[in-house]
């Protein structure tokens, strides 16, 4: 009996890209919230089996607090926008959380910053 072929590599990578694109275009063009403002979604990882994925996103104006209450509580609708779209036999529950790699990045700029200044007036 000849063996049976292992999953496409790489194919968790491709469903959470596909999700990525697709969630972005379902909250900027069908979700209604006011209480999200403009997110842009930073990455998706998915589970091996598909049935979790962490959304994580960051915002560009509004409260964070609200923003994440307001995605979170939109997953069950959003979860259906994907199964609309997305061909494979498990859409995953959606967890969405804030990304804060954004601004740890322009923390980590100020510091920078702020070293080669006060190196620069010690010399």
């Amino acid at each position: 009996m000849p063996k049976r072929k292992a999953a496409a590599p790489n194919r968790a990578f491709k469903v959470a890209d596909q999700i990525q694109r697709d969630l972005t275009e379902l909250i900027a063009r069908e979700l209604k919230d006011p209480r999200v403002g403009m997110v842009t979604i930073q990455a998706v990882e998915v589970t091996p089996d598909y049935a979790h994925a962490k959304v994580y996103f960051s915002v560009l104006t509004g409260d964070v607090a609200e923003t994440t209450e307001a995605l979170n509580q939109a997953a069950g609708f959003l979860r259906n926008g994907l199964f609309k779209r997305l061909h494979i036999h498990t859409v995953p529950t959606l967890h969405f959380l804030f990304d804060r790699t954004t601004e740890r990045a322009a923390d980590m700029n100020a510091l920078i910053a702020q070293a080669v200044a006060s190196r620069s007036k010690d010399e």
